[in-house]
């Protein structure tokens, strides 16, 4: 069976910076506040002629160009996102016209969070069935549209950005050293708490239970990433960086830790961009990959986590 790897990322985020200063004088709230409770300093917020679509467009041409291929070449377009306000066009829709491509596959694919890593499976499992050759798989997300600016307790997590990767066919892969480029994906939900994390309403707003999803995530979610490396064969401490959702650094460093990662870089993209849902796993390792942090083909865990109270997780082979 033909397996597939990631051969290329890219990301791109809106020019203006919000810093916890700026959000000081919105709303009740302090750097210091706003530092030890969830360790972000900065976010990228869009404007109203930046939407969904063109963050999503641009780090997808970024990808394209890193991998030296042509829109044409891309026969599947994934966009995760839970930010999209029109039910049509699709944004993967409007990123293929964006970047003039030919006639490919496209669907938006909406888990929130844990979006981007589902995505990834997603387009992992139809190349390996033979319906496509080259994926354009993107997690874009404006979170600043949809942020309730006089709740401090979450309009200090949100920033908007979009990250994206080229997926390709790699009949060697099942076979290569260090196992396919796209590891097995272990995914799932605990639906009873779905609520703990909500967008909705009209307009739609950003709303969750922070010490629900706190406690969920650092004391249920290690032993599942701990089964994502199992199912690729790597152990933990072989791993060479954990990129995790980027929600908040108080979940992210405890997670780690408990995942044994020893001798992993752990992404930590959250303090200068926020919580960008489905874009926050491939902007942080695209991020990391452009500064030369992690050896091309070293082991990577991607594990997304989040609204629905979804998990999705693989292990891949950095570009």
């Amino acid at each position: 069976m033909t397996g597939s790897r990631v051969v290329a990322l890219g990301h791109y985020q809106p020019a203006k910076v919000l810093t916890n200063d700026d959000l000081a004088a919105m709303v009740d709230t302090s750097d210091e506040w706003i530092t030890s409770r969830v360790g972000i300093k900065t976010r990228h917020v869009g404007g109203p002629d930046e939407p969904v679509d063109e963050l999503a467009a641009h780090a997808g041409a970024k990808a394209l160009a890193a991998a030296g291929l042509q829109p044409s070449d891309i026969d599947l377009v994934l966009v995760a996102t839970s930010t999209a306000i029109d039910r049509s066009p699709s944004m993967s829709a409007r990123v293929a016209a964006r970047l003039s491509m030919g006639s490919p596959a496209v669907m938006d694919i909406n888990v929130v969070c844990s979006g981007f890593t589902h995505a990834l499976a997603v387009a992992d499992h139809t190349i390996r069935a033979g319906a496509a050759t080259r994926a354009l798989v993107i997690g874009a997300d404006k979170m600043a549209d949809i942020a309730d600016w006089t709740d401090r307790t979450t309009c200090v997590l949100l920033g908007d950005g979009a990250g994206a990767a080229v997926v390709t066919a790699d009949p060697s892969a099942p076979d290569a050293p260090g196992g396919p480029g796209i590891g097995p994906v272990l995914w799932g939900s605990v639906p009873e708490m779905g609520n703990a994390v909500r967008i909705e309403g009209t307009p739609p707003r950003f709303a969750q239970e922070g010490q629900s999803v706190y406690r969920w995530a650092t004391t249920q979610l290690p032993p599942i990433a701990r089964k994502v490396c199992e199912k690729a064969g790597v152990s933990p401490e072989d791993l060479a960086a954990v990129v995790l959702h980027q929600a908040n650094l108080r979940i992210i460093e405890p997670v780690a830790r408990k995942i044994g990662a020893v001798n992993a870089i752990i992404a930590r993209d959250v303090v200068d961009s926020g919580n960008t849902s489905a874009a926050s796993i491939p902007m942080a390792l695209s991020k990391l990959v452009e500064r030369g942090e992690v050896a091309s083909g070293a082991p990577v865990l991607l594990f997304g986590f989040g609204g629905n109270l979804s998990y999705a997780g693989q292990v891949i082979l950095c570009p």
